[in-house]
């Protein structure tokens, strides 16, 4: 079996699908993206795509390994992107050929069913207060809300009592039993982070996302060394070498390396495998389409260590069948390779040039602030 083509296609909000054709009528699916920058990203896909028509699509690691080491310039967000939405169409494939779903290749299911959670609105209350209580009651058990606005490098104690009040009110309404994570998303100096922690600690988060950015880790240190909140990062990391002085300075309880980015499934099972040795959990990042999270529960089903699983969409309006959520669950997928298939109908009107901009905050005087 030979790989013949890649063909890549934006679909809204702001994804990049990739569909590898073999010659034996096998596709594979993948999402390689990054959010902001899809048409980059699908430039360097099909740049790798030079070294990949006519190999043969189930030498996953081989591959793996010639596109990321076999260039003087290894790495970043663009050029693993890349490589990761291609890992996905090889595993899809080489499940798909065997007949298996990927995680039964990567030593089976380790759990019956894989626990996902919601995202709750970062910028308004209200309406979205009882949208929570709704999907509590429908048998969500986890959520994930936001740090609203712009944050100073020492910012007010208005401020500090805004964002505490902001999870305050989920937190009444949900009750103790509903565990609820608050995303600082970098846009919080260490010391604010601190601060924040501190306050926060009486409402017992789930985790704290993303306290400071993630290119001092020292600084993350500092952070998780100063609060019983267990700390969750890893969406802007990629591969394992990345990951590997967050663990031996633990930095983190929670590592959330996103499969779209990282470097794929095998290289997220290896980072995960290494968590283990530090007592970390996983729990994948997600906010991306239904591929990314195909992808993700292939490897939530079969890593010890999972945590839970955070997910933007089960697939509907882009899946022929899309992902069931039951009791805050999704069942084991059972289809061969990543178990999807596209719904071409449904997503035609989606297509688009893929242009998407990142939102962007400003602080009061108009300077540019971490979003």
């Amino acid at each position: 079996m030979k790989i013949t083509k890649l063909e890549t296609f934006f679909v809204r909000p702001r994804w990049l699908f990739l569909k590898m054709h073999t010659d034996e009528g096998i596709v594979g699916l993948g999402e390689p993206v990054v959010e902001g920058r899809s048409q980059t990203v699908a430039a360097a896909v099909h740049e790798i795509g030079r070294y990949l028509i006519g190999q043969d699509p189930t030498r996953i690691e081989h591959h793996w390994q010639a596109i990321f080491r076999g260039q003087f310039y290894r790495g970043g967000p663009v050029l693993t992107s890349a490589l990761s939405g291609i890992e996905h169409a090889m595993w899809d494939i080489t499940g798909k050929w065997l007949g298996q779903p990927v995680y039964k290749l990567l030593g089976g299911a380790v759990r019956d069913r894989i626990r996902v959670y919601g995202w709750l609105n970062d910028q308004s209350y209200g309406d979205y207060v009882e949208q929570a209580v709704v999907g509590a009651r429908a048998g969500f058990t986890a959520f994930k809300l936001g740090v609203p606005g712009a944050v100073n490098i020492v910012d007010t104690r208005a401020k500090v009592d805004e964002i505490v009040g902001h999870f305050a009110r989920f937190r009444e309404a949900l009750g103790p039993e509903i565990d609820i994570g608050i995303d600082f998303h970098g846009r919080v100096s260490p010391a604010m982070a601190v601060r924040l922690a501190q306050a926060l600690e009486p409402l017992h988060p789930f985790f704290i996302e993303e306290p400071v950015l993630p290119e001092n880790v020292d600084a993350m240190a500092t952070v998780a060394r100063s609060t019983s909140i267990p700390i969750a990062t890893g969406e802007r990391l990629f591969t394992k070498w990345a990951f590997r002085e967050l663990l031996e300075k633990q930095a983190a309880a929670i590592l959330q390396p996103d499969l779209a980015h990282a470097g794929g499934i095998l290289e997220v099972r290896k980072i995960a495998a290494m968590a283990e040795c530090w007592y970390a959990a996983v729990a994948p990042h997600c906010p991306l389409g239904p591929i990314a999270l195909a992808a993700s529960l292939q490897l939530d089903a079969c890593t010890p260590n999972f945590l839970v699983q955070e997910h933007f969409t089960t697939g509907v309006g882009y899946l022929k069948t899309p992902f069931q959520i039951i009791d805050g669950h999704i069942p084991l997928p059972t289809g061969p390779g990543l178990g999807i298939e596209l719904d071409e109908d449904a997503i035609a009107p989606k297509l688009y040039d893929g242009s998407w901009e990142t939102p962007q905050l400003r602080h009061s005087d108009g300077s540019v602030a971490d979003w």
